[in-house]
């Protein structure tokens, strides 16, 4: 593992410079205080099929959980493998149609937006008004290393369309049930997109929470925004992987702006780092407070997101502008979006035939009519432009 062609020259060395020794010690403590909390394990249900009670427990105190081992050696080697022949044919800067062999790129007849590059080590979005002013407080950015290119990719959007491998983690059984445990067995997607978070290159993502409808709402609870599950290739640590603030899903929305300012800097004390192996999967509550650093070490963080709701968090809600474009979450939007979790459980039948299938009850009477094809495939072309961001 960790072979994956990232289509980048190599580069120096890269570290936080007059914060590096700060940056180790916050490491550090980061990850005794996260390996000390209750949240990790199987997926597990007790003998009725529900989800174990101490995870669901776990989980509405914490915000979040990792799940270990929930995909194999060999499931992470053909997600590896995809994901660097998708790389390979990426555009070879934010404004090209060819990728380096002088070919389309995977994305050139895409309608959405597919990819979202970053300058080496920076914080595109920290302190701005983009995405609705969510990351108030910008990270540091330490200098990008001798011989980094101008941009990298950091972000892949609607990679359902572009990688099977990804679209079969989408169908896994276990994590739909888990998504039904905890949303309902109405259930919906949100969106997903694939994070590469290049050795000495990837950039920040300042802290944030990541909604912007209903934190008025009279009904208002920890769960209204939904979560996403994290899906780790490689793995992460705190150097290279996703920070979460325990609990803050609780409280509605908080002054992150000045959480920060009382810190002193970008290191906010409360917060710990996912650490996860190779095949685990986090699960992270949209409401709660959490970004990344500026990945300065050796090491890649290749992560597979895939988000979902409560079915009454969006329907009849009118959104988007962030992962979509505005529009009605009605009954037919819904059920048109939520054809990728049916042919994301035929992706995976087809790949592991003895492997029990999840049923999705929402659609459950017309599973026959998604079956993963060339057709299916056709089909979910630009799919990602009815996401449903709330």
């Amino acid at each position: 593992m960790q072979n994956l062609d990232l289509n980048t020259p190599a580069v120096g060395a890269a570290d936080y410079g007059d914060d590096e020794a700060a940056m180790i010690a916050y490491r550090a403590d980061g990850t005794a205080r996260a390996l000390a909390m209750d949240n990790r394990g199987p997926i597990r249900f007790d003998q009725d099929g529900r989800l174990d009670a101490a995870i669901l427990d776990a989980y509405r105190r914490h915000g979040f959980y990792i799940f270990e081992g929930v995909l194999d050696a060999e499931e992470c080697t053909e997600i590896e493998a995809e994901l660097a022949d998708l790389l390979s044919r990426a555009p070879v800067g934010p404004d090209a149609k060819e990728d380096r062999f002088g070919n389309p790129a995977f994305n050139a007849d895409c309608e959405t937006r597919s990819i979202n590059w970053v300058k080496p080590l920076s914080d595109p979005l920290g302190g701005t008004a983009a995405n609705n002013g969510r990351h108030p407080s910008k990270m540091v950015e330490p200098l990008a290393p001798v011989g980094a290119p101008e941009y990298v990719v950091q972000v892949i959007h609607g990679p359902l369309q572009h990688c099977d491998a990804h679209l079969r983690v989408y169908g896994h059984p276990d994590l739909l049930a888990v998504a039904a445990a905890i949303n309902g067995d109405d259930f919906t997607p949100f969106n997903e997109v694939i994070w590469v978070k290049q050795p000495r290159l990837g950039g920040s993502v300042a802290w944030h929470q990541d909604p912007w409808t209903h934190w008025d709402s009279p009904d208002l609870d920890e769960g209204t925004h939904g979560f996403n599950f994290m899906a780790q290739v490689y793995g992460c640590d705190a150097a290279n992987g996703l920070w979460v603030v325990p609990g803050s899903h609780h409280g509605g929305k908080h002054d992150i702006a000045a959480m920060v300012a009382a810190a002193g800097s970008d290191r906010l004390p409360a917060a710990v780092p996912l650490i996860c192996g190779p095949g685990d999967v986090a699960i992270t509550n949209r409401q709660t407070i959490h970004g990344s650093f500026a990945n300065t070490s050796d090491n890649p963080r290749v992560t597979l997101n895939m988000g979902f709701h409560r079915r009454r968090s969006v329907l009849g809600v009118r959104s988007g502008g962030v992962h979509n474009p505005v529009a009605l979450f009605d009954d037919a939007y819904i059920r048109h979006r939520s054809r990728l979790i049916m042919y994301g459980i035929a992706a995976r039948q087809q790949r592991y035939p003895d492997e029990p299938s999840y049923t999705y009850q929402p659609l459950a009477d017309a599973a026959a009519d998604y079956q993963w094809s060339d057709a299916a495939r056709a089909d979910i072309r630009d799919y990602n432009l009815n996401d449903m961001g709330i």
